[in-house]
């Protein structure tokens, strides 16, 4: 087996496909050709990336190797996702590692943002005392609308009111009657943005979320508030998030993210006297590298190991124990859906009955196996990963019913 780690993966993870015997390469720099990375993934059965190599569907040859994309971190919006599941690899991050530095920066933004830290410091470097317009705010007191409770929003959100500030939060995928994250209070994203002096954004980057801080909902906020996002970059419109801090509509504005990365030299963003800029350092600790890169190496050893998918976007779940549980039944799906296409070589129906004791079964990766050997005889590469849409798209109808007579045995598997 081969892994090629780009990014700088820190070696504590790369240490651990050593002692399993993988071959480990490490790229000396960020690979942001698709075409080079496509080479560079030829024979290679794992690619664990950050940030600064992007995997897009023009890097993913078809009928190559690759069956695993990590990423050492937790957002995959850099990753073509539908095009990876298309091709049957999986996708994995470590969400969890790395959620303590990133909440500690978006915090350490708002506090530079409050006492304008930056240009203190700077002046003082050049020779200056300018103390004189860098009065700054207290947070004690302060509202802050937190976008997105998840890890690291619900750590930044118990942080803050540690500092005595009065935390609500808007989470697009949580109902605003939702009440299973303590006693942070949940509005409307237009209720939230009118209501807080700070709002700090934590959110992955999809579709829906977008520009989701525009020309009109920037509009929303609360004159002369202030913004942070240490999420992702595309979140927030920064040409209309520019015209709001001349306007004053906003008093300032913290990024660690954005829309273009690297940040381009000649952006505006760079001047602007109102904004404080980082480089994308959330998740930039020695103790959050370390960690994402450990998870990210046991998920991706396990998966092959196993068939764990703990940390799989484009897959159900599946933790080591559920794995060893089906495992046993894994090369009986895989021989069944070998002799089933020969039995019916055009099946329109497939309908799978796990009956029996099935309280500790999840037959969901069994069912998507079989599928994925049923299919698998095609020119294209079918795999558990995207065994459900290459059914769907060869109008093969796939259910499943799980329980029910198993005839006395202990469990039993019908396949029709």
């Amino acid at each position: 087996m081969k892994v090629l780690a780009c990014d700088g993966i820190h070696e504590d993870g790369l240490a651990l496909f050593r002692e399993a015997g993988w071959d480990v390469a490490v790229a000396p720099e960020p690979i942001k050709d698709p075409a080079r990375l496509a080479q560079a993934l030829a024979g290679v059965d794992a690619v664990l990336v950050r940030s600064a190599t992007p995997v897009p569907a023009a890097a993913l040859v078809p009928g190559a190797r690759l069956r695993v994309i990590g990423r050492a971190g937790a957002g995959v919006d850099t990753i073509d996702v539908e095009a990876a599941t298309a091709g049957g690899i999986a996708v994995m991050n470590a969400p969890d590692g790395n959620t303590l530095a990133a909440a500690e920066h978006a915090l350490s933004l708002l506090f530079a943002l409050a006492r304008h830290v930056p240009r203190a410091d700077a002046g003082m470097k050049a020779g200056e005392w300018p103390k004189a317009g860098l009065t700054g705010f207290e947070l004690e007191g302060k509202k802050l609308g937190v976008i997105g409770l998840g890890r690291i929003g619900g750590t930044v959100a118990r942080k803050a009111r540690g500092l005595g500030m009065d935390v609500a939060a808007f989470d697009p995928f949580l109902p605003p009657s939702a009440a299973a994250h303590g006693s942070v209070p949940l509005k409307t994203l237009e209720e939230l943005l009118a209501w807080a002096d700070v709002i700090t954004l934590h959110v992955p980057r999809t579709k829906e979320t977008t520009r989701l801080l525009n020309a009109q909902t920037l509009g929303l906020m609360k004159r002369g508030a202030y913004l942070v996002n240490a999420a992702r970059g595309g979140l927030v419109d920064e040409a209309a998030l520019l015209d709001a801090l001349d306007s004053g509509q906003l008093a300032g504005a913290a990024l660690d993210t954005f829309a273009t990365e690297p940040l381009p030299a000649d952006s505006p963003l760079r001047s602007h006297p109102k904004l404080v800029l980082t480089p994308h350092l959330g998740a930039s600790t020695g103790e959050a590298q370390q960690a994402v890169s450990t998870i990210l190496a046991r998920e991706v050893l396990d998966y092959f190991e196993t068939g764990a998918v703990a940390g799989c976007v484009n897959l159900p779940p599946l933790s080591a124990e559920a794995a060893r549980e089906v495992g046993p039944w894994m090369p009986l799906m895989s021989a069944l859906g070998r002799l089933a296409t020969r039995l019916v070589p055009a099946p329109v129906r497939l309908h799978l009955t796990y009956a029996g004791r099935s309280e500790t079964l999840d037959p969901r990766p069994l069912t998507r196996l079989l599928v994925a050997s049923l299919l698998g005889e095609a020119s294209t590469r079918v795999t558990p990963v995207n065994a459900l849409q290459e059914a769907a798209a060869r109008g093969l109808v796939v259910a499943e019913t799980v329980g029910g007579d198993s005839d006395g045995f202990d469990r039993l598997l019908r396949l029709r």
